[in-house]
């Protein structure tokens, strides 16, 4: 759709920051009218011939130093790597409440969430030192979600990744056009992902026979994943430290099966 077309702003390079070999920058894109800033991160040495791309999305509080580290620890790999903004330039949330609020218009409108996700695919699969060919969208929680819907839009993806995401599917056919291999990493005890939701994730998968790796950690809760989410089981979203690294082992290896 032509008024959902990436237009690039050019890239601000207000944050160009040498870690070893790894270039950063802040690009502003758009999706429609709406002004996106994201962060990419590189190997300069590595990307003078196309790479690997990967795309990051955030949780309910939008982009930040987790997900900006996120990009810099793949960049290090080799792969280019784009920590997307879905909310927009400027737009975070100040405290939980607010994030309930944002995640919960995108999840309430699923064609508004796959525009925003599609311009940060549209804007890393137009930088020269990107393999379009070979592009792999991750996210964390309402990322999570986000990563799901860019693969049901029928997103020429190799491969999508949820680290504790959203299962729900309000089409449940689009699974159909999911490309590429699907990991889900999930708690096994995640209260915000009951398990018919999970149940019925399954089957959409099974049905549309697409090649689905689930894995539950068990004695996890939602946003294992993420330091600050504290260590309290009984909120329903707490850090796993033994999770966390297992999942992103398991990331790591879908990674190589995909590329």
């Amino acid at each position: 759709m032509k008024n959902l077309a990436v237009i690039a702003l050019g890239v601000t390079l207000t944050s160009v920051m040498a870690f070893g070999k790894i270039k950063t920058e802040n690009p502003v894109y758009k999706a429609g009218e709406t002004s996106m800033e994201g962060f990419v991160a590189y190997d300069d040495a590595k990307a003078k011939s196309p790479r690997p791309g990967i795309i990051i999305v955030h949780d309910w509080m939008g982009l930040g130093d987790f997900q900006k580290q996120k990009a810099q620890d793949l960049a290090k790999k080799g792969y280019v790597s784009f920590a997307a903004d879905i909310y927009g330039k400027g737009i975070r949330p100040k405290n939980p409440d607010e994030a309930g609020q944002f995640a919960g218009k995108y999840k309430a409108n699923r064609n508004l969430l796959r525009a925003r996700v599609r311009a940060a695919y549209d804007y890393l699969v137009s930088m020269k030192n990107v393999d379009p060919k070979k592009i792999v969208v991750m996210g964390y929680c309402f990322g999570g979600t986000t990563a799901l819907e860019l693969a049901r839009s029928g997103a020429p993806l190799v491969g999508t990744a949820t680290f504790h995401g959203g299962l729900s599917n309000p089409n449940p056919s689009d699974a159909k056009n999911i490309k590429g291999k699907v990991l889900v990493m999930h708690g096994a005890d995640d209260p915000f992902v009951p398990p018919a939701e999970v149940n019925e994730f399954k089957k959409e998968m099974a049905d549309s026979k697409i090649p689905m790796e689930f894995i539950a950690y068990k004695g996890a809760v939602h946003a294992f994943a993420i330091p600050s989410a504290g260590n309290d089981n009984s909120k329903g979203a707490a850090y796993n430290a033994e999770a966390d690294k297992k999942s992103w082992q398991a990331f790591e290896k879908f990674l190589s099966s995909v590329f």
